[in-house]
């Protein structure tokens, strides 16, 4: 296995929840170099300087000023978050076995949940003496199982079974006497009393290479923190040139972007009006030289039903990094972005592929179109194509997540000169 792959592993490994994601790219930020700014203090930027921002837990924006003139942004924006199961308050249920309840986050297949280990992962507010303190938590055992109800007592399982979140997707936690003890261990894992929690339930199945010629990877939240690797990745790896290259991991994409740390929140326009502010540089004019690459994972040709994709525009994996269009805009790239992408991928020596729902099976949309609301600077929805997207365990192809690492490191490392219908990547 190459390094560039082990290391997206072990991200997708480390990262059971977006909190988790955070911590494993602010650790790696500090390591290098970067310094952390609080959004409560005065922020003072030198040239060369690199920093990073985080909100919420769960998002980090990161940065670098150039040693010269700075000309506009090149942002990059991926999402921390994936679909799964929110434990509720109060969330253990009595019954022939301890259940937990939970509520589902964003739009998951539920069939690929049931029948195999899974665990508990986000963050816990804890009492302390000086008031709560936010703590991750992350069980690391095989903790909890949603089973499924065997064919002789549904035998509608396999003819288009509708699944009942009230109560087919609750998982099983322990055997009856043990009834009570689920926050006893929760406290005793976090170390204190919990006020209250942000947790999730994910699988245990670690991140997987395989193939005949291991050209495929299989893992849980490749939608999206595939994109985020590669962006990041591409981002630390850059020089700067006279752009500010601005990476950014936001949060709540899967249930519309509306909280404090998404698309839809100030985040990223605060930050580029403060970088602006501590260089003394006119955020306008900043921002008419500015770009932004929306990254979110794309649909690949299913092998087995190639009839679901467009005609003419349908990718696959191993083909290169997608360029995602809509004619009503539920992907932000039209004839500009696609060019400055595309000349990006050539600059980097990978492919680009082209991507449309078919006409009659509409898609999703990206934070890319929610982000452009608050900056409003030309963008460009890319991904990698994947198969079975929301499930818990999704597919994509090794060479597309190199390829993205490779593109993002010319992306980040340009200088962006353009006007209202042309541009100069230098």
């Amino acid at each position: 296995m190459l390094d560039k792959t082990k290391a997206l592993c072990a991200f997708l490994n480390a990262s059971h929840s977006q909190y988790h994601a955070r911590r494993y790219l602010t650790d790696i930020l500090d390591s290098q170099g970067y310094t952390a700014l609080r959004e409560a203090d005065e922020w003072t930027l030198t040239p060369g300087g690199k920093y990073y921002v985080t909100r919420g837990g769960s998002a980090v924006l990161a940065f670098r000023v150039p040693e010269g003139e700075a000309l506009g942004f090149l942002i990059s924006a991926a999402h921390t978050d994936r679909p799964a199961f929110k434990l509720k308050e109060n969330g253990e249920i009595e019954g022939v076995c301890p259940r937990l309840a939970v509520e589902r986050y964003g739009g998951q297949l539920l069939a690929p949940w049931l029948d195999r280990p899974l665990s508990v992962a986000g963050r816990v507010l804890v009492q302390t003496e000086k008031g709560a303190e936010s703590r991750l938590l992350d069980i690391d055992r095989d903790l909890l199982l949603i089973p499924n109800v065997a064919i002789h007592m549904n035998r509608q399982a396999n003819d288009g079974y509708k699944w009942n979140p009230v109560t087919d997707v609750l998982p099983l936690l322990a055997s009856p006497e043990s009834k009570g003890k689920f926050t006893e261990m929760l406290e005793k894992e976090a170390g204190g009393k919990i006020l209250s929690h942000d947790l999730f339930l994910y699988i245990r199945q670690k991140a997987s290479v395989w193939g005949l010629d291991e050209s495929f990877l299989s893992s849980a939240a490749l939608d999206d923190l595939e994109c985020v690797w590669g962006c990041f990745q591409g981002f630390l790896r850059s020089s700067t040139g006279h752009s500010i290259p601005l990476f950014a991991a936001l949060d709540s994409e899967e249930v519309g972007s509306c909280s404090p740390q998404g698309a839809a929140s100030t985040l990223l326009r605060q930050t580029i009006s403060r970088i602006a502010r501590a260089l003394s540089l006119d955020e306008n004019r900043l921002l008419a030289q500015s770009f932004l690459v929306s990254a979110d994972n794309a649909h690949a040709q299913h092998p087995n039903h190639p009839e679901l994709a467009d005609s003419g525009n349908a990718p696959r994996m191993g083909g290169g990094i997608v360029i995602k269009f809509n004619a009503n805009l539920r992907y932000c790239t039209d004839g500009l972005s696609a060019a400055i992408m595309r000349t990006v991928c050539r600059k980097a020596g990978v492919a680009s592929q082209d991507y449309y729902n078919r006409p009659d099976i509409p898609g999703g949309s990206t934070l890319g179109c929610i982000s452009i609301g608050q900056v409003s600077v030309p963008t460009v929805d890319i991904g990698l194509a994947q198969l079975a997207m929301h499930s818990c365990y999704e597919t994509a192809a090794v060479s597309d997540a190199i390829a993205l690492e490779d593109a993002m490191t010319v992306y980040f490392g340009s200088t962006l000169r353009r006007t209202e219908d042309s541009f100069i990547l230098e």
